[in-house]
């Protein structure tokens, strides 16, 4: 199920959007200002934020700036303005979109839904599956089972990579390319090391992959069957 986070101290604004979203499918949680909604995101995963502008402690704007920083979501402002000025603070301050007071519920589930087609879109190219292994370039996890595991930052990306690139060889130094850059001033020993690490790792984790050596050329990624 979609949760949806509506935070507006309006509390008319917040029950005739709660109703609506409700009655389509959608799981709403509620806050009444800037404070309570980041509490309640610290607790609870929202795939999409609906904002009001002027609320007090936080206004839309500075909490729009908050959820940027910490999570990977599309925002949507409310407000009663529809001042060119007002706008681009909002877009300045990270939100998706913008939807002026008094609005139609029908509209702002169009833009929803338009919000949530967009992420989604972007998370099939951020997250990797293999078997029961779930690898996430977004934030940088990668989940085994129930298990989640951080990796040290060239090791992710190494798995990344081959991950999302199953059953090709590829060698040393364009792994290095595509890794560590064309500037890196190391040499390919760096890759044996990595994929040395990343063997260690998860052998005892899981057999869904193994990352076998091409004599002579380099490495390739391998789902087991």
């Amino acid at each position: 199920m979609t949760n949806i986070l509506i935070v507006d101290d309006d509390i008319n604004i917040v029950q005739l959007v709660y109703i609506h979203l409700t009655e389509q499918g959608y799981h709403v949680f509620k806050a009444n200002n800037g404070i309570e909604a980041l509490e309640t995101l610290k607790k609870e995963m929202c795939d999409l934020a609906i904002v009001d502008v002027m609320m007090p402690y936080m206004d839309g704007y500075a909490l729009t700036k908050e959820i940027r920083a910490k999570y990977d979501i599309p925002v949507i402002l409310l407000t009663a303005k529809n001042q060119i000025e007002d706008k681009e603070k909002g877009f300045q301050s990270g939100t998706d979109d913008y939807l002026v007071k008094p609005f139609e519920p029908k509209e702002l589930s169009f833009r929803i839904k338009a919000l949530l087609r967009r992420y989604d879109d972007q998370s099939d190219e951020s997250i990797v599956r293999m078997g029961n292994i779930t690898i996430n370039k977004k934030n940088y996890e990668v989940q085994v089972g129930d298990r989640t595991i951080l990796l040290p930052l060239k090791e992710f990306e190494l798995l990344y990579f081959l991950m999302s690139k199953p059953m090709q060889v590829f060698s040393r130094d364009h792994l290095i390319e595509q890794i560590w850059g064309l500037d890196y001033e190391g040499d390919e020993r760096t890759v044996d090391v990595h994929v040395k690490r990343l063997r260690e790792r998860f052998s005892k984790l899981t057999d869904d992959f193994q990352i076998k050596t091409v004599r002579g050329v380099g490495y390739s990624l391998e789902a087991k069957k």
